[in-house]
């Protein structure tokens, strides 16, 4: 789910971490990346494909509508757990919780798609040490989370840590 980021990646995530770049991507990414996923295969999404970073497509079912909803995120993989990554529900550094993460909160379990393996996972809120874990692993992956953090002010990010499961 990872790999070497080159010049081109480094400079499209400063631009998506920066203000500008946030507002016009939290507005149409979500729109984009499934055109690309499906032209792909199920493999890459454009954001994957100019940032280099690691995307899932995860399938949630709306905790109001009843209906699937799927959306890239970006995951961040457990270094010492490959099978298990956390979803980090900082929505651009907006004031709000993203609807997925209420969505996982009322349904945990999901589909998700990554690099083209499609499996099951079983979503839990991080808490403490493991919230603190995964939040460096994440900042390691994404220069924006802080940056996010800070936007966000005050409001806690939540990280949905998925683990794989057997339907």
């Amino acid at each position: 789910m990872t790999k070497q980021p080159n010049l081109f990646n480094k400079f499209a995530v400063s631009i998506a971490a920066s203000g500008p770049g946030s507002w016009l991507f939290s507005r149409i990414l979500h729109h984009i990346d499934p055109v690309a996923f499906r032209w792909t295969h199920g493999r890459r999404t454009l954001t994957s494909i100019l940032t280099g970073l690691p995307i899932v497509m995860l399938t949630t079912i709306g905790r109001k509508s009843g209906q699937s909803r799927t959306l890239p995120l970006l995951g961040i993989r457990a270094p010492e757990n490959a099978g298990v990554f956390a979803l980090i529900a900082s929505n651009w550094g907006q004031q709000r919780n993203p609807g997925w993460y209420y969505n996982l909160k009322a349904r945990p379990r999901a589909t998700c798609v990554i690099d083209g393996v499609r499996g099951n996972y079983e979503a839990r809120e991080a808490t403490g040490g493991d919230y603190d874990r995964f939040w460096r692993y994440a900042e390691a992956v994404y220069p924006g989370f802080p940056v996010y953090k800070k936007r966000a002010a005050g409001r806690h990010i939540p990280i949905m840590v998925m683990t794989p499961v057997e339907e």
